[in-house]
């Protein structure tokens, strides 16, 4: 009984020296001095545990398909208007091209003159709104 206990005792202190060990603190954050390998990861586990959800995917979704219908609107009225300026163009000053002057067209003022770096077509709106535009010299 006496080598029971002696075996015992032994075993007891063996035991408690191996499992002492020491601690040390590692961040796994990148933001907080941790491994810069751990950002993916930190933000795809953060990403599946978002329950919230961004309102602006819900309205893209949508409203991609009013897009596509405005879309095709836009590109028709523009069609238009290019097929309606170009009958004008034509009817207008002909198949030489602009010819220097002012002109009217309703609301509308275009003025046509001579600039440095080639013929200048202002056109100016009643509202007060100018545009310029220089057409080079060939």
């Amino acid at each position: 009984m006496k080598s029971f206990c002696i075996l015992i005792t032994l075993f007891l202190g063996v035991q408690s020296v191996s499992v002492a060990q020491a601690m040390v603190y590692r961040p796994r954050n990148p933001s907080f001095g941790g491994d810069t390998f751990n950002y993916n990861w930190l933000l795809s586990s953060a990403q599946v545990q978002d329950k919230t959800k961004d309102p602006s995917i819900a309205k893209t979704t949508t409203t991609t398909q009013t897009n596509d219908l405005a879309d095709f609107t836009k590109s028709l009225n523009s069609q238009l208007l290019n097929s309606i300026s170009r009958q004008l163009y034509t009817s207008q000053f002909g198949e030489d091209g602009i010819k220097e002057g002012t002109y009217k067209y309703g609301d509308f003022t275009v003025d046509v003159s001579p600039g440095s770096e080639g013929l200048v077509v202002r056109i100016t709106d009643g509202k007060g709104g100018e545009t310029a535009i220089t057409v080079p010299y060939y």
